[in-house]
């Protein structure tokens, strides 16, 4: 009887995320007018960094921003830097001042991956690698997420 409660209760789950909708496959919510909006949205941010624009970060930035990096201390260790979208605003208006980084600055943006809601993407900069997950607010793509590292030992 318990095997007979567990195939019930099995059925019972599968048959609750069919009245959701059927799975179908990520990509076919995945357009190209996303996938733009969210390479813009990574630029905004990049962009908005180098040219001491922090109102791009404003732009392409959640206010609930969560974001960590991970620095390669001088004694080969890693050490953590959290910040908020505060911070990442204070941090845009002042990095590049001094124009350290040209109109060359690198930055490689790939979008991973589009559904309806969500998304992610990659960013190689000057600083080191970002990644984002982003997600569609009020019909804009927005950062809500950012985890990051200086460039690995090798690279």
């Amino acid at each position: 009887m318990k095997g007979l409660l567990s195939v019930v209760g099995l059925l019972s789950g599968v048959a609750l995320l069919y009245a959701w909708g059927p799975p179908g496959p990520a990509e076919a919510a995945w357009t190209s007018a996303d996938e733009e909006a969210v390479r813009e949205a990574v630029l905004d941010y990049v962009e908005g960094v180098y040219e001491v624009a922090p109102e791009r970060i404003d732009r392409s930035v959640h206010p609930s921003l969560h974001k960590l990096g991970f620095l390669r201390r001088p004694d080969g260790s890693w050490g953590t830097a959290p910040m908020d979208f505060e911070q990442l605003r204070a941090l845009a208006g002042q990095w590049n001042a001094d124009g350290h980084v040209g109109d060359d600055g690198r930055k490689e943006v790939t979008v991973l991956d589009v559904l309806d809601q969500t998304a992610s993407a990659k960013l190689v900069a000057e600083w080191g690698v970002d990644y984002f997950h982003l997600a569609r607010v009020d019909g804009r793509w927005q950062i809500l997420n950012v985890l990051w590292q200086t460039p690995p030992a090798d690279g």
